[in-house]
């Protein structure tokens, strides 16, 4: 698009179709289309430089847990970070390899007690991530994040979940895996989240 010129509307002459122009009033009116690149913003408050969250590119894959018992639970992520951060994030994709095929039960939990959410501390470690329902009507009160109480896996092979909008903006959030296969089995656990 080009610029272009128009008259000044500087009197209550010119809006009633009586224009009174003076010697060079037209104004330069921009028309151009630029593209900008948005990268973050300063927050007020702190005046921190605060970027734009991208969602993740790959999976973080957590240690393997060996020999899971029947009807044992474990807690991912294990190793450090020991827990995800959901800060700016809506989805989430999860992935589970077991070695045995078979049943498991899969429930969002809150993080370690070692961690802190936003400023609060101490939190209620492994107890099960409690949301409302954005449709009140649709729902009475809280409810389970996440709670998936038997979901067949096959076997040695990743076994891949989205969550969407379940357990945004969680800042201190772990997976409860119980495994339910009928045997010991090796499982590993990965996550990538998503804006």
């Amino acid at each position: 698009m080009a610029n272009r010129k128009s008259n000044s509307p500087w009197g209550s002459s010119y809006k009633e179709g009586l224009p009174s122009t003076a010697v060079d009033d037209s104004v330069d009116i921009d028309q151009n289309v630029r593209a900008t690149i948005s990268t973050g913003v300063i927050d007020v408050a702190t005046g921190q430089w605060q970027g734009i969250r991208l969602s993740d590119e790959q999976f973080l894959i957590d240690a393997t847990h060996e020999a899971v018992a029947n009807g044992a639970a474990v807690l991912s992520p294990q190793a450090q970070p020991d827990r995800i951060d959901m800060t700016g994030y809506s989805d989430i994709i999860i992935a589970i390899k077991p070695s045995n095929g078979g049943n498991v039960a899969i429930e969002a939990v809150m993080g370690p007690v070692t961690n802190y959410f936003s400023n609060l501390t101490p939190v209620n470690a492994a107890a099960a991530l409690r949301i409302m329902n954005a449709s009140p009507s649709t729902q009475d009160g809280f409810s389970n994040a996440v709670q998936d109480s038997t979901e067949a896996l096959t076997a040695d092979v990743w076994n891949i979940y989205r969550i969407a909008d379940r357990v945004s903006d969680q800042k201190n959030l772990q997976f409860k895996i119980t495994n339910n296969s009928g045997a010991p089995s090796n499982i590993q656990f990965a996550s990538l989240r998503v804006v």
